[in-house]
């Protein structure tokens, strides 16, 4: 690092402006909470002088202590060095507006089924669901969200990683919905035990071995089991087509996302009729059918 330089960087402003301009100049990977190099610099110094992000016009002109200079820059030198996503740097995600505790174990939250989440599932859902499983759920992002969304829906947190679900479990207390989220350990839906739900919302692993293998270095920080889904990317996507009914109850909705794999998707199920909603705010491959329609397309 230029000594001379980072002695020349007081404020906040000064730090992000100038980690800004590293991470240009370094040419690391956005797409895990940010876009742009600006917001993942603005994402670290906020992080470390433990402030929220709306009171950024307030302190940007305030002085750092060396103390906070130093984290500041050891994240940078981390963030550029080992590709590690910001989420993991600070231990924070964020997704549908909440913060979420992460680490390497489970994925960074960004799934666009956060849009869905905050319009209710409108239109597909005509009433609130009373029970709700987020299946594959990692960091528990998208089941809690849904149980802020609905407020008297129980909702069930299942995955096959027992690392996933202690995650799972800190932002269950995190978020104090301890009395309607529980936890399942279980491979897809084989330790589910009959239970019935009127929502399925999942975020499985959906990367064909093709995209996997040119990823960004930041994506190798993920736990892999997350990501790969075989060589179309579909593996796990077909068992939740070929059981999903069996855990709906009727009037049940179904919402997967499958990100790139959408075009392998119907190739490999003309005779189903996804819905592919748009999202305001960018993503895609996200689908959504109802309990009926995977009824009669078995």
């Amino acid at each position: 690092m230029l000594k001379t330089e980072i002695n020349e960087l007081h404020s906040v402003l000064d730090w992000v402006r100038w980690g800004a301009t590293r991470f240009a100049q370094e040419q690391i990977f956005f797409g895990h909470g940010t876009d742009n190099a600006w917001d993942e610099a603005f994402v670290l110094v906020m992080s470390v002088i433990e402030q929220p992000w709306d009171v950024y016009e307030k302190v940007k002109t305030a002085r750092l202590t060396i103390a906070e200079r130093e984290k500041i820059f050891d994240l940078y030198e981390r963030r550029i060095n080992e590709r590690l996503p910001s989420a993991y740097l600070t231990g924070t995600g964020w997704f549908a507006g909440f913060p979420f505790k992460v680490n390497q174990d489970v994925l960074v939250p960004r799934s666009p089924i956060a849009e869905l989440i905050l319009k209710g599932f409108e239109p597909w859902l005509t009433e609130p669901p009373g029970r709700i499983l987020d299946l594959c759920t990692g960091s528990g992002c998208i089941g809690i969200a849904c149980a802020h969304q609905f407020f008297n829906a129980e909702v069930v947190l299942s995955d096959i990683s027992e690392s996933a679900l202690v995650v799972a479990e800190k932002n269950i207390g995190f978020h104090k919905v301890k009395d309607r989220v529980t936890t399942c350990l279980s491979d897809g839906f084989a330790a589910l035990d009959g239970q019935k739900f009127d929502l399925l919302v999942s975020n499985p692993p959906y990367v064909d071995a093709g995209d996997l293998a040119s990823m960004p270095a930041e994506f190798q920080s993920e736990p892999s089991i997350g990501l790969a889904s075989g060589e179309d990317g579909l593996d796990f996507t077909r068992g939740i087509l070929k059981h999903a009914a069996e855990v709906l109850n009727p009037g049940g909705l179904l919402v997967v996302e499958v990100g790139n794999s959408c075009e392998a998707l119907e190739q490999a199920y003309p005779h189903i009729s996804f819905l592919w909603p748009e999202f305001e705010y960018g993503g895609h491959g996200v689908f959504v059918l109802t309990r009926e329609q995977l009824l009669q397309a078995e």
